[in-house]
């Protein structure tokens, strides 16, 4: 795990909270993984960033829930990822994920879900994974 994802993780005292930045539930920080929020990981190098692993571009998010999640979301509806983003790029800034927060997110999961619950992949399987509704906080 990169060291900015740690700090994050003690800034956010996610340990104690036992969720990440979009309410997904966790049991073990190693669980957690960095999602580069304002400038994505293709584009840092050509910014001058590096990899950008930046406090100030960063979200944590449960790997196999939620980030993985918003990336099917940012494929299929772009402005709803976009949406979910901007709550978390001001989670970042205010160092504190907050109640209105999670509830403004899970009001957008909700609605995507409404409009692509019955989307499958190639294989014939629900594109909405079980876990990505069950693993969440209760709001």
């Amino acid at each position: 795990m990169k060291e900015i994802t740690n700090i994050m993780i003690d800034t956010f005292e996610l340990k104690k909270l036992k969720y990440d930045f979009m309410g997904y539930t966790f049991t073990n920080p190693n669980q957690l993984s960095f999602h580069h929020l304002i400038v994505p990981k293709k584009d840092c190098k050509k910014a001058g960033l590096g990899d950008g692993y930046l406090f100030w571009n960063g979200a944590i998010l449960k790997q196999q829930t939620s980030h993985d999640y918003l990336h099917i979301i940012e494929r299929l509806d772009r402005d709803t990822f976009l949406k979910i983003t901007n709550i978390m790029i001001e989670e970042n800034k205010n160092q504190k994920l907050d109640l209105q927060s999670l509830k403004a997110i899970r009001y957008l999961l909700l609605n995507f879900e409404k409009q692509y619950k019955e989307v499958t992949k190639k294989d014939g399987k629900k594109l909405i994974r079980l876990n990505y509704i069950k693993d969440r906080i209760p709001l």
